[in-house]
């Protein structure tokens, strides 16, 4: 049997950014949910970069700080903010490297509970506005839970709206039994390129 080659969007985004981010640099995770990108950009960015996180709930804090000290990331090397997305440019003013969001709901918690499209578009004019010359954007949307498919045609509406200043991909299945999550990954251009 062939072994199945397409990745899931969250291991493409996280291929992507790994090629991309290094021991230094300061990145957002917009929706910490469980922690493992938090976990998995504080491991790119080391003991000198610094993950910055948002959630609404408590309990997203609390267990993305609970993974990120049981392997040993330093504290000092995140800080997390209890509140939506879209307060992001309330507390992040100076560039960053890469902004990852990971939409929807969180696991093991309330499914209703969910990013909204309204905030998530503010929060990507927000992340536009500070990622540096060659960072990234990453958006992984979930459309197959109530209100996923409006924030997903949200994204894809914005995203195809920034080509002027950004490189932009979507990847996304097709032919499947419910609607499949999907990457959008925006990288912003150097002048001229």
């Amino acid at each position: 049997m062939s072994p199945f080659v397409f990745p899931r969007p969250t291991a493409l985004a996280q291929a992507w950014l790994a090629a991309l981010l290094r021991p230094g640099d300061r990145v957002i995770d917009a929706t910490l949910g469980n922690g493992h990108d938090a976990l998995f950009l504080a491991q790119c960015v080391g003991v000198e970069g610094k993950v910055i996180g948002f959630d609404i709930q408590v309990e997203a804090l609390e267990s993305s700080s609970q993974l990120l000290e049981s392997r040993g990331i330093p504290q000092h090397c995140y800080e997390w903010h209890q509140c939506s997305h879209a307060c992001m440019s309330e507390y992040v003013n100076q560039p960053v490297k890469a902004v990852m969001f990971n939409l929807g709901y969180l696991p093991g918690a309330d499914h209703a509970v969910i990013t909204e499209a309204h905030e998530t578009l503010t929060a990507l004019h927000a992340a536009s506005q500070i990622v540096e010359v060659g960072g990234m954007i990453t958006i992984v949307c979930y459309p197959g839970h109530p209100g996923g498919d409006r924030e997903k045609s949200a994204v894809c509406e914005w995203a195809s709206q920034q080509g002027d200043e950004w490189h932009v991909v979507h990847f996304e299945k097709h032919a499947t039994m419910r609607p499949a999550p999907m990457l959008v990954a925006l990288q912003r251009k150097e002048r001229g390129r």
